[in-house]
């Protein structure tokens, strides 16, 4: 079995499990309010006039909320959100009720980079939120590529996902502040459930640094790539596929 048929069969026990995403679902209000700064402003980051009209993917979206916070921003924008979970598609079709006529969900494996039709082939942007530290760092290079295709030229591509580090130290630092902002993190780390500790291990297997992934980002092709927002462990990078 090659790696990225091994971190597919891993990921599917996890997402395509009821008992999983329950237990994931559980803290969803906390955890969305938490990140709400950090998805509005990435529609920010987008070149966008407020009343403009264009479509956006979100890939690996669950149930959408950095989705919601861009058509939230742009009235007249429309997404395609995209998840490797059936599950995800049935916990967000409440909470997207509201943006009925302006999306679609499918279904879509990241780690394949097999994408399905109803993802169109010249997008205005693509997103992602916490999704892509999951993949290995071929499947990053790919992804990137990838999205780099399906984006119209002068298109961009935005990324908000958290990062390891190569020093220890600073590692610590992270969650030391983590748990000084938040006390219940270091409660939620030190006695986490079977199915949590299932999770936790999926979610930092190939977590890497924040500077390859920028290279992968423009080794991808993109420009004006940089890392535009970072707290911690956790930041926004990504860029623009030339206009020409």
């Amino acid at each position: 079995m090659s790696e990225t048929d091994d971190a597919t069969a891993r990921a599917a026990a996890i997402w395509h499990s009821e008992t999983q995403i329950r237990d994931y679902l559980a803290d969803t209000e906390k955890r969305e309010r938490a990140r709400r700064p950090q998805w509005e402003f990435m529609a920010l980051l987008l070149p966008f006039d407020d009343d403009a009209a264009f479509t956006f993917a979100d890939l690996g979206a669950g149930t959408g909320p950095a989705a919601r916070a861009l058509l939230d921003h742009y009235p007249n924008a429309n997404a395609v959100l995209a998840d490797f979970s059936p599950l995800m598609k049935d916990e967000a079709a409440a909470v997207m009720d509201r943006y009925r006529g302006r999306f679609e969900y499918v279904e879509f494996d990241m780690a394949t980079g097999e994408w399905p039709d109803a993802i169109p082939r010249q997008l205005d942007a693509v997103i992602t939120s916490q999704c892509v530290h999951h993949l290995t760092d071929e499947r990053k290079r790919g992804l990137f590529a990838e999205i780099w295709q399906h984006l119209a030229p002068g298109g961009w591509y935005l990324n908000f996902d958290p990062i390891a580090s190569s020093d220890s130290m600073v590692e610590e630092t992270w969650q030391r502040v983590t748990e000084r902002i938040d006390p219940a993190q270091r409660e939620k780390r030190l006695n986490r459930t079977p199915a949590q500790h299932a999770r936790h291990e999926e979610h930092v297997r190939h977590m890497v640094p924040l500077d390859p992934q920028v290279d992968f980002v423009r080794a991808a092709g993109f420009e004006a790539v940089d890392v535009y927002w970072k707290q911690l462990d956790y930041v926004i990078y990504g860029g623009r596929r030339p206009a020409a």
